[in-house]
């Protein structure tokens, strides 16, 4: 069944974008990730355009994670301490991200800046996320091969950010560390969801969890709490600045995204660390693979390359 996309001026298969909006829903739930990295490309590889894909899905992000934070506040995965710090950098990120969009937009260079950053972004966080959850996945069988347990090991090291002023006691954590250190990242990660219409959380678990120290199993839920007010932010500015936000299509996305966010929650549950993050890293690693190949391939219709170009 179709249906016309008034904004996106174009007709999408019902059922597609259902489908779509729950298995990204499921992976908010499962890996604490608002999805957008998946679906804003795979928006763009339907023929939304790239400006419209990126103001629709943070919309779409704000209900699935809402979705999976629920299911984690359940279970006392969330430091709302930390959560807070975040969302603060996070408003201020996402405010100026969607200035910057507009200023690229303007200049007709949008559409590239969203494939590169995309490119970059996943390549690197993918390959480190791969590299260290296998790493841990091999420890762990050693040891437990031996009959041994494997030791505890740091997940970060003090450097000077951790002697920054401003430290508070994130006791859901279990950390003593400067405030400013979470709102930096907030602050990037909230330049990011503007910008390439993400929750930012293959950005922010990584960071959450390399970073700053916090426990994967608080990561999760803590991620998805930020994610919800940043993407917020970021989605009212798309619609009010840019007007890039599809209502259709983002209600659409939004009905099959809370569905599969409680889904992805429990099965979460069942997978340890080392493997959510290896799933993660896999996932990414594809996305980034895919983009790279339709940036550099050869178009289907040779004379777009140069339109409005001199000849």
């Amino acid at each position: 069944m179709q249906i016309y996309l008034p904004i996106a001026e174009m007709s999408v298969n019902v059922f597609l974008i259902l489908g779509l909006g729950g298995g990204v829903g499921f992976m908010s739930g499962l890996f604490g990730v608002g999805g957008g990295f998946l679906m804003t490309p795979l928006l763009i590889f339907l023929g939304i355009p790239p400006t419209v894909a990126v103001g629709t899905e943070a919309n779409q992000i704000v209900a699935s994670s809402v979705s999976g934070v629920l299911a984690h506040w359940r279970r006392g995965n969330v430091d709302i301490k930390m959560g807070l710090i975040l969302t603060a950098g996070g408003f201020v990120g996402s405010t100026l991200g969607v200035y910057l969009f507009r200023i690229l937009r303007n200049l007709g260079q949008i559409d590239l800046v969203i494939s590169l950053c995309y490119i970059v972004f996943l390549g690197i966080i993918g390959a480190l996320m791969l590299v260290e959850s296998l790493q841990a996945l091999r420890s762990s069988r050693k040891h437990a091969a031996g009959g041994t347990t494997a030791p505890r090991r740091k997940l970060h090291q003090h450097s000077w950010l951790h002697g920054l002023p401003f430290k508070m006691r994130f006791r859901r954590s279990k950390l003593y560390i400067s405030a400013l250190l979470p709102a930096l990242i907030g602050l990037f990660v909230g330049i990011l969801a503007a910008i390439m219409g993400v929750g930012g959380g293959f950005v922010m678990v990584p960071a959450m969890i390399y970073l700053l120290g916090m426990p994967t199993a608080v990561v999760v839920g803590t991620s998805l709490f930020q994610i919800i007010f940043v993407t917020a932010n970021a989605t009212f500015l798309q619609s009010t600045m840019n007007h890039t936000v599809d209502v259709v299509l983002a209600l659409l996305l939004l009905a099959g995204g809370v569905i599969g966010a409680q889904i992805g929650a429990r099965f979460g549950v069942k997978l340890k660390g080392e493997q959510l993050r290896s799933l993660l890293a896999l996932m990414v690693l594809g996305v980034c693979a895919k983009l790279l190949f339709d940036m550099v391939m050869v178009p289907n219709e040779l004379f777009a390359i140069g339109a409005g170009g001199k000849h």
